[in-house]
């Protein structure tokens, strides 16, 4: 089947690791602070990701506020 003009295909956008590796580089992390913190979350992080991952926590904080969500259903 033909594709509209201007379109791109899936196979037309595709590049090979190494060139994608030439201009997207990962960003080198220089303390051990933030290698610390790229693998454990605060506490507050925690909570958050608690409320957000029971729907009606995340309703209710989206109505009320993080704050009082949190306390409603596991405070």
């Amino acid at each position: 089947p033909k594709e509209p003009a201007g379109s791109l295909s899936a196979d037309s956008i595709k590049i090979k690791k190494e060139v994608a590796n030439a201009f997207v580089k990962r960003k080198k992390r220089s303390s051990p602070y933030e290698w610390y913190f790229e693998y454990y979350k605060s506490p507050m992080e925690q909570m958050h990701e608690r409320c957000e991952n029971y729907p009606p926590c995340d309703y209710l904080s989206d109505q009320v506020g993080f704050a009082l969500a949190y306390n409603r259903f596991f405070g």
